[in-house]
């Protein structure tokens, strides 16, 4: 996959496949194209080439299998709707556009927000919420699409330690039941607690796989190059 933006390449020939049933740290510098990675996997802004196949076949095909949480900042949370009513959208390509959210419904996303700690938040505006209550809302939002196959973009950016702790939770019930989760991620330090592989990007693929094969520190400073401090830092954790 290549993407650029005004001609100017922000992703280069990044050629990479997911292993099922994993969670995967997507990892590298600001401006290295994580997040579009996952935009232009999900045609949400266009290549310049390359081709993206979920379970073997077009995106286009599989899209029902592929559930997808935003960056929170990217969210207008100032929208007059309560949090069931955004878990709810999650629905819509099963329920069909345009159609009722019949009790039937209503109460999967319920269950949905259960799961992220939230029941008790249902009919609480969106803007009403703390940020790291936002994040989970639209976690459940991805839970109640039963994807198969879930990308998430900086789910851990800006949420209190409850929050991060209910993300890990969930990233490890996906997983145990055979999904998988590819995340743009930013802790370095706590990469190799949360996930089992991890994707170093920086414009280009550095390297792929097993994060106790490749997080190691000479792949971590040719992704990151001069910013040796943070990694003398990160270093110390992974020696410990």
């Amino acid at each position: 996959m290549t993407v650029a933006y005004h001609r100017r390449p922000v992703l280069w020939d990044v050629d990479y496949i997911a292993p099922r049933g994993r969670l995967v740290a997507i990892v590298g510098p600001n401006g290295a194209g994580k997040s579009t990675l996952i935009k232009a996997s999900l045609e949400l802004i266009p290549k310049v080439s390359g081709d993206v196949r979920v379970f073997g076949r077009p995106y286009r095909e599989q899209r029902s299998r592929v559930a997808y949480v935003p960056q929170r900042t990217s969210v207008d949370w100032d929208f007059p709707v309560s949090a069931l009513d955004v878990v709810a959208t999650g629905l819509y390509r099963r329920i069909g556009w345009f159609r009722p959210v019949t009790r039937q419904w209503r109460a999967k996303a319920r269950a949905a927000l259960d799961r992220v700690g939230l029941a008790d938040y249902a009919n609480r505006q969106i803007s009403q919420l703390s940020g790291g209550q936002q994040q989970r809302v639209f976690l459940a939002r991805a839970l109640v699409q039963e994807a198969d196959l879930y990308l998430m973009d900086e789910p851990f950016a800006g949420v209190d330690a409850a929050t991060e702790r209910a993300i890990v939770d969930l990233l490890r019930e996906l997983r145990s039941a055979g999904q998988t989760a590819l995340v743009v991620h930013h802790d370095l330090p706590t990469v190799s607690e949360y996930f089992d592989d991890v994707l170093l990007l920086n414009m280009r693929l550095v390297a792929a796989g097993p994060v106790r094969d490749v997080f190691t520190d000479a792949n971590l400073r040719a992704t990151y190059g001069g910013k040796l401090s943070l990694l003398d830092q990160v270093g110390s954790q992974m020696a410990r």
